[in-house]
């Protein structure tokens, strides 16, 4: 698992996450533990993270 950063597009908060790395993509709806709104998640790993993009569901 690898630790990743970024700001919560709803509230502008860092969070982290933990990224699954033996999946060379994925994309899923996770909520912002500060303040709970839904996030997408995308990412590419190949060998290490190639791209990462956390946006609302309103984009």
């Amino acid at each position: 698992m690898e630790e990743y950063f970024f700001q919560c597009p709803y509230c502008w908060e860092e969070i982290s996450m933990l990224l699954e790395p033996s999946s060379t993509e994925q994309q899923y709806i996770e909520d912002c533990e500060v303040c709970c709104s839904p996030i997408q998640i995308e990412f590419i790993f190949d060998k290490e993270l190639q791209s990462f993009s956390a946006r609302s569901l309103e984009d």
